[in-house]
């Protein structure tokens, strides 16, 4: 004879299982996932700013989804830790993997980072995206990225650029522009972009990059200033900041970006689904209030539309990293 409580906990199974075959989710899926929450792994620590995205998104794909979901904090080698735990876990629509720009700029910068971000998962969809921020010391004898380019190609290795880590956004961004302009600014690697900021505020560091956020307080008051914003349009944060292509250097349009993606082998409907949930999401007043905060735009779109993305990001980090034959050991 059944125990009460089993035969309840089975219940509640198979009509789960029925309310998710109803959405078109496949039958598979229900069996395994039925009463499970779904876990966002978010490859940073907590508090960090793809962690506050994830724990947005988590939110409310629990409202849309009716499914609890939950973040996980998996923190190590750049979101590289992150990702493979991803990539190992089953393909039951109950694990996802927040990706910002590390999933690609990583393994484009070093081939050991034990993970294929194009091969080794099932892309769900973008969230949103946003530009990096040029930003300089104020006491710097040039008010423009073209200037700094000028002073940079008639005085080799006098500028230098503090980024979050080697391998990183930051620091392949200023590659890309090196190799644009056959110049050449010394890189120096920090553990974060905060204390590359307060060492050029200090006077040490000549330029950074970083998101408008960690930026913008700084250009307000005044300690540091502002060259461009990463992309080939303005960003309504600091609308007086030219693009690249007013600053001079079209064609150079690098976004930070938040998606989601899978275990390779979910579910094709089970990816639907979420995916779906993304695109409502995202157009929620508190979402989009929460966006213009972080500077950033929703950009949601389909499966197939986020797999070309990370596939042209990593090719073209990969371009830059063999251009400037970046030899990188550990991020």
């Amino acid at each position: 004879m059944t125990h009460p409580v089993s035969r309840r906990r089975v219940l509640l199974a198979a009509g789960a299982a029925g309310a998710a075959a109803q959405l078109g989710v496949s039958t598979a899926w229900a069996q395994s996932a039925a009463g499970r929450p779904i876990k966002i792994v978010v490859p940073f620590a907590p508090g960090a700013g793809t962690d506050a995205v994830g724990r947005l998104v988590a939110q409310k794909l629990t409202d849309l989804l009716g499914t609890p979901t939950v973040v996980e904090n998996r923190v190590g080698a750049s979101g590289a830790i992150g990702a493979q735990s991803v990539a190992q876990s089953a393909p039951d629509g109950t694990t996802l993997l927040l990706i910002a720009a590390p999933f690609t700029t990583v393994p484009a910068a070093l081939p050991t980072a034990g993970y294929d971000p194009i091969g080794g998962f099932t892309p769900v969809g973008m969230i949103a995206n946003g530009p990096l921020l040029w930003a300089a010391k104020k006491e710097l004898p040039a008010n423009t990225l073209a200037e700094v380019v000028a002073l940079a190609k008639s005085r080799p290795g006098f500028l230098n650029y503090g980024s979050a880590g080697a391998g990183g956004i930051n620091h392949l961004v200023l590659e890309m522009l090196k190799a644009r302009t056959n110049s050449f600014i010394v890189h120096i690697p920090y553990r974060g972009v905060a204390p590359a900021v307060l060492d050029m505020i200090g006077g040490d560091i000549h330029l950074v990059t970083g998101t408008v956020p960690a930026l913008a307080p700084f250009i307000r008051d005044g300690r540091i200033k502002a060259l461009a914003v990463t992309a080939d349009r303005r960003t309504p944060a600091l609308p007086d900041v030219p693009n690249m292509v007013e600053a001079g250097f079209p064609g150079f349009n690098v976004l930070n970006y938040f998606g989601l993606v899978a275990p390779r082998g979910t579910p094709p409907d089970v990816v639907e689904r979420i995916n779906g949930a993304i695109a409502r999401l995202v157009v929620l007043p508190d979402v989009r209030a929460r966006f213009n905060t972080d500077a950033i735009e929703a950009a949601p779109g389909t499966p197939a539309q986020l797999a070309q993305f990370i596939e042209a990001d990593f090719k073209g980090w990969q371009q830059v990293v063999t251009k400037q034959n970046l030899k990188i050991t550990a991020v």
